[in-house]
């Protein structure tokens, strides 16, 4: 089985080298799709020069557009049977990523997310925790669902699936917006547990827990009711590309 990695990456020349070690160390075939959402530190050339070591398929997008725009850019791309999301931090580590494929290797399932809290709190900080159990509790009200950690950034979809999802997402909003489309089509998220070493502010940490989460409750309220003749993409549409 092929999977298709896709990195979203945005100033992160400090870690992109240590991610793509990790992933290339992995037992599995693999297809790597680094996205360079318009970073102005040196990621474009650590990601140039990290091509003589690893096998890589490379987007450069001229602004920075956010992370949602960036999975769509690497989305055409992807030649695997699976595709996974992976940040361009150490904050979710690749080792734990054969346990999100064994899963979606089960029977009927499409969809698998890894958890940070379906063993607890672990490392995460309170506020931290207490914000994402809320919008975990928020989405399971809204959906008729029953997963831990709606906002996890490990992700992984078969491709058939992801592929056809009409996402319009440009920020962090592709978490709530590829959550409330899945569950609004009647697919079910599967959950394993992942290791969380979480970044502080200071040390490039991107996402504004209480501004982005309430833009993520918006979200998921406002896909709860769209028509599921909306959800998937018009097949004469242009890919993003």
């Amino acid at each position: 089985m092929l999977v298709s990695v896709i990195i979203p990456a945005f100033n992160e020349e400090q870690t992109i080298g240590q991610v793509l070690e990790a992933l290339c160390a992995l037992p599995f075939e693999k297809q790597l799709i680094v996205v360079n959402d318009g970073s102005t530190d040196g990621t474009y050339e650590v990601l140039e020069e990290l091509r003589a070591t690893y096998e890589l398929t490379i987007v450069h997008c001229k602004e920075n557009r956010g992370k949602g725009f960036a999975i769509r850019s690497g989305l055409p791309y992807v030649n695997g049977e699976v595709v996974v999301i992976q940040d361009a931090d150490m904050e979710l580590v690749p080792a734990d990523l054969p346990e999100l494929l064994n899963s979606l290797q089960k029977e009927n399932v499409q969809v698998v997310y890894g958890s940070r809290f379906l063993n607890g709190r672990g490392n995460a900080s309170l506020h931290n925790f207490i914000a994402n159990r809320i919008l975990a509790a928020y989405t399971n009200f809204l959906y008729g669902c029953r997963i831990t950690d709606e906002s996890t950034g490990y992700k992984a979809f078969s491709t058939e699936l992801i592929t056809r999802l009409n996402l319009t997402c440009e920020g962090f909003e592709f978490c709530p917006e590829v959550t409330a489309k899945i569950l609004r089509a009647g697919y079910h998220i599967d959950e394993v547990p992942v290791s969380y070493f979480p970044r502080t502010k200071k040390e490039g940490k991107k996402l504004r827990f209480w501004s982005d989460g309430f833009f993520a409750a918006w979200t998921l309220l406002k896909y709860r009711f769209i028509s599921k003749t909306e959800l998937f993409k018009d097949t004469t549409q242009k890919e993003l590309r």
